[in-house]
């Protein structure tokens, strides 16, 4: 028996959530802590991601959320933030070609101002390359601030209104939910972040209402597969009652 293989058979008894959101946390500590540049972080990081992905591919997860590069991010240094850019490009050039043979179809949510155009037409490339695609669906957050994504929505029926195409009246949770990038894709079921920070850092706010959330320690350069699935089976062992009660019965 695999690795992996042993890892399912540990969930098997229990629900495997249908999309799981992640915050990929902790790549410049993880260097720091080695007296390594903070590029470096960058990079390991990037080895975790393919193992996760890979993971939630066999383990049936149907949508996989990453967190890669924020609206605020653009604060940090620019050889960094060069950096991350350098890095994604070579995920998308070294992995592209595997995920559309493992029928995995790539969505981008988030702005597009601001980035570089190479960087653009590589994404484009990649979701219309596996659009069609019939399995995971990954969604990589980039670029990404959940109050922009709100604020556009908000923007966007504020137009429709003031077109004659709604009435104000017709606004309502639905309406939002199929405005902002998401639409059409369910709600987190759970978020992982790990690194030891609890807190969403303006991440899928409106989406997360009732989502599971597990902190963990550990730097994502340093989170493997196994602790993958320990964060699952804590999710399994929680009662989502979505602001209800269960009753519980009686021997």
């Amino acid at each position: 028996m695999t690795d992996i293989q042993h890892l399912i058979q540990e969930l098997e008894s229990g629900e495997i959530p249908r999309h799981v959101a992640i915050i990929m946390d902790g790549n410049g500590r993880w260097a720091q802590r080695r007296g390594l540049p903070r590029t470096e972080g960058h990079r390991q990081g990037v080895e975790a991601v393919r193992k996760v992905v890979r993971t939630a591919g066999e383990l049936g997860i149907d949508y996989l959320t990453l967190y890669t590069f924020s609206s605020e991010n653009w604060s940090r240094p620019k050889d960094e933030i060069a950096e991350i850019f350098k890095l994604l490009r070579f995920f998308i050039r070294r992995d592209l070609a595997e995920l559309h043979k493992n029928n995995v179809c790539l969505k981008v949510i988030g702005k597009r101002n601001n980035v570089p155009t190479d960087i653009l037409n590589l994404l484009d490339e990649a979701t219309n390359l596996t659009q069609h695609n019939t399995g995971q669906k990954l969604i990589i957050a980039f670029n990404y601030g959940s109050r922009d994504e709100i604020e556009d929505a908000v923007q966007r029926i504020a137009k429709a209104i003031e077109a004659g195409q709604i009435k104000s009246e017709d606004v309502c949770a639905d309406m939002i939910s199929n405005s902002i990038y998401t639409a059409g894709i369910p709600d987190p079921d759970i978020l992982i972040r790990t690194s030891g920070e609890v807190r969403l850092s303006n991440f899928l706010l409106w989406q997360m209402a009732y989502t599971e959330m597990v902190f963990v320690d550990t730097l994502w350069p340093d989170f493997t597969p196994s602790e993958f699935v320990e964060a699952l089976k804590t999710y399994q062992q929680r009662n989502r009652r979505y602001g209800g009660i269960v009753m519980e019965t009686g021997s």
